[in-house]
């Protein structure tokens, strides 16, 4: 395949060599939610296609969910944790206001010499940490390195509040990418973008420099997720198609050639209008929200994986990621396995 038409020719690849994700135990229904909200089972499903979500417990935490889909995407690619030279992990819960998730990830599992930060897209998280360690390794900065996306949105979400406690779940994801000179594999493409006057669509307002810790808050539920649907839902589904556009054409693909797209998991009703405006078959684009919900930076790894484990796809087939979230933010990577 000829090098994308990005204006880059980079002497190295990266490729993607390990995946592999990590669930909290809990597994809260729908029906477990309609018992504190006035919602049903059907009413969840029919507006969003999620049947269950996993919800993390108090012992269970963003990089402890991190750090168990790191062990496995490494096990995977038969990679020592010693020989990480980066660690990404996109997320908007993080361990801690500081430090990083990804230093915690990285004391967890024994990554000695990889040096390690977190970043900030919401449910673009994943691709946006995908492409800024695809960056590293092609410049030759890097040679392997560790990409997580991870949230446990539960601890934000007001489980009183329907428009939302409805949507999320918590998870992990992890993929191993490593420095190759192969030209037909390995990250071909990647995009992203961000609008910053539509913060408001979605966001959490607290507790930020805006909305300090050490201050009353005007409105006590700015400590949970609050999100237009609506506005989401014509945004979401315009950029979406977009995005695979660009992808497709930028690497001179023709819908035959690309095995699956893994889109974010954000609404299945979404994913299903962005899928037959581009007259994209079912066998060709994965859905898993109706088992996790919206696990934000999650879902994508975790989709991945889940896409590897059943051999859904394997090497030399070529895969689309692409998210959309707040900020807002958007991006996408074609990538041949």
């Amino acid at each position: 395949m000829d090098n994308p038409a990005d204006g880059r020719n980079p002497s190295y690849r990266a490729l993607l060599t390990g995946t592999g994700f990590s669930l909290p135990q809990k597994v809260v229904t729908n029906d477990d939610i309609a018992r504190r909200v006035d919602t049903s089972d059907e009413w969840i499903n029919t507006r969003t296609g999620i049947r269950r979500r996993r919800v993390a417990s108090e012992k269970e935490s963003t990089a402890l969910l991190a750090s168990a889909a790191a062990r496995k995407a490494l096990s995977k690619a038969d990679v020592d944790p010693a020989e990480l030279d980066l660690i990404i992990v996109g997320t908007v819960t993080p361990e801690m206001v500081f430090p990083s998730t990804a230093c915690f990830v990285q004391d967890s599992i024994g990554a000695t010499h990889a040096w390690s930060f977190d970043l900030a897209a919401a449910c673009s998280g994943f691709v946006y940490a995908l492409s800024t360690a695809q960056q590293f390794i092609e410049c030759g900065r890097v040679k392997k390195a560790l990409v997580i996306g991870a949230d446990c949105l539960s601890k934000l979400t007001n489980w009183e509040d329907r428009t939302t406690c409805i949507l999320f779940g918590d998870g992990a994801g992890a993929a191993i990418l490593e420095q190759g000179t192969d030209p037909d594999r390995g990250i071909l493409y990647s995009t992203s973008g961000s609008d910053g006057k539509h913060w408001e669509a979605l966001n959490c307002q607290a507790y930020g420099s805006r909305y300090p810790a050490s201050k009353p808050l005007d409105d006590p539920n700015k400590i949970y997720i609050s999100i237009k649907g609506r506005e989401i839902y014509q945004q979401a589904v315009r950029k979406l198609v977009d995005l695979i556009e660009e992808c497709m054409t930028q690497c001179h693909l023709v819908p035959d050639q690309v095995k699956m797209v893994i889109p974010h998991q954000m609404n299945a009703r979404i994913i299903e209008s962005v899928a037959k405006r581009l007259s994209l078959p079912d066998e060709k684009v994965f859905v898993n929200i109706a088992d996790y919900g919206n696990t934000s930076a999650a879902s994508i790894p975790i989709a991945l994986a889940e896409c590897v484990e059943a051999r859904h796809i394997t090497t030399g087939d070529i895969v689309i990621f692409v998210a959309f979230g707040a900020g807002m933010t958007w991006g996408a990577n074609v990538i041949r396995l």
